[in-house]
């Protein structure tokens, strides 16, 4: 549970940090931005509450619920990766390593989630 609920706080404190990274270099006037931190504190909002589920997800064991929270993290990974793209979009090499390393991280959390309390030689729980 340690492994899995750690993986998820990082993620979400990379997601901010993706978020802070965006309203520091605003490419718009539709972008986020510091000037509007009402704005910020809605994104941070939505972002926890995304983030909301995989956290409840971790306190649980069975292989039912893992999966759930496994393909639920998939759309985390398709997230970080589609990031990485938009850092290619527009040159912020910030967001590049920070999306990279939250593409790695959420993929390792989908194994982790999995493989975390199977015992070798079952695969399925009783």
């Amino acid at each position: 549970m340690v492994k899995r609920l750690s993986f998820v706080f990082v993620l979400f404190v990379l997601a901010i940090i993706v978020l802070f990274l965006a309203a520091a270099n605003p490419t718009g006037p539709n972008t986020v931005s510091f000037e509007e931190p009402s704005v910020i504190w809605l994104n941070v909002g939505i972002i926890a509450l995304l983030f909301l589920p995989p956290f409840i997800l971790s306190f649980f064991s069975h292989i039912a619920v893992k999966i759930v929270s496994a393909i639920y993290q998939a759309f985390i990974v398709f997230a970080f990766s589609s990031l990485i793209l938009a850092g290619l979009l527009i040159p912020s090499v910030p967001v590049i390593v920070v999306a990279g390393l939250g593409t790695i991280l959420s993929i390792c959390s989908i194994f982790v989630t999995i493989l975390t309390g199977l015992k070798k030689g079952k695969v399925v729980t009783e």
